[in-house]
């Protein structure tokens, strides 16, 4: 039986502290009427923002991802809250400050240190695009934004208490076959497949993610369902994608998402794409 985090805890509702390409903040309401009505833990590999997970503040949660900052962002904001309020402050939204942060050696940074670097420049790089090179070095230029709120007090708290009943995993989406069980909830937001050959977008961290991982996701996803797990996907509406999950008859289900994060301005907009729910067959 779910039972939500927020529910005990008086205070503003938790909501994703970073800015995360493909995050689902603006589809909860579309997925809200898709949500199992019960569920007893809650997984999410590619964790990114968190959006749904922060939406159903669930008690129990296993969360994972591939980004080693961002998974050390979340465990500092779950265990150090404090420390990283206070580390945030220091920052100031300058140019050449941003630069010289950006630049930083992050073996040389503490953890409250890295993760604090994690949110002021995701708050103030250009257009909150988090990208890396092939060396896995941050490469998104100066947002020049006017006020931006890397600061948020009282989102950082919020959050930290959403995170207080979560394990947190620095690994491959398969980590999830080593905790699922049955009844419990799963939810994964991959790197889309790309519609067409100029449309990708995976440079989250310096690993691709190409067909030969989609379809490997395809079959954790349907070994997950065979064990009697309740489980989601969010992907591009495609032909390929179509074809990994048509098992799931009408629980392939065709939405709008609107992309707000994209290097090109005239990417960015309407764009289709598929919520798959396992338990809709």
């Amino acid at each position: 039986m779910l039972t939500r985090v927020d529910s005990e805890v008086p205070g503003p509702k938790a909501q994703p502290v970073i800015k995360w390409a493909g995050g689902k903040r603006q589809m909860l309401s579309r997925y809200q009427e898709y949500f199992p009505g019960d569920f007893a833990a809650y997984h999410e590999p590619f964790l990114g923002g968190g959006a749904v997970f922060f939406h159903l503040a669930p008690a129990v949660a296993y969360l994972s991802d591939y980004n080693d900052e961002l998974v050390n962002m979340y465990r500092v904001l779950q265990t150090d809250v404090d420390r990283l309020i206070e580390d945030l402050s220091r920052h100031r939204n300058d140019e050449e400050y941003y630069y010289s942060l950006r630049s930083a050696d992050v073996t040389r940074l503490s953890e409250v240190e890295r993760a604090s670097r994690l949110i002021y420049l995701n708050k103030t790089c250009y257009n909150g695009l988090y990208r890396v090179n092939k060396k896995g070095e941050f490469n998104v230029p100066y947002g020049r934004y006017q006020r931006p709120r890397f600061l948020d007090i009282e989102l950082l708290v919020a959050a930290n208490k959403v995170l207080s009943g979560a394990k947190i995993f620095r690994a491959d989406f398969t980590v999830v076959l080593d905790n699922a069980r049955p009844g419990d909830l799963v939810y994964f937001d991959p790197p889309y497949f790309p519609v067409s050959r100029t449309a990708s977008f995976t440079d989250f961290t310096d690993r691709s993610f190409g067909p030969r991982e989609q379809e490997k996701l395809a079959d954790t996803f349907h070994e997950l369902d065979r064990r009697g797990c309740l489980v989601m996907l969010s992907n591009s509406d495609t032909p390929f994608i179509r074809e990994l999950y048509g098992r799931y008859g009408q629980g392939v289900i065709a939405l709008t998402a609107n992309r707000s994060i994209n290097s090109k301005g005239d990417r960015r907009g309407p764009v289709g794409e598929l919520l798959i729910c396992s338990w809709f067959k």
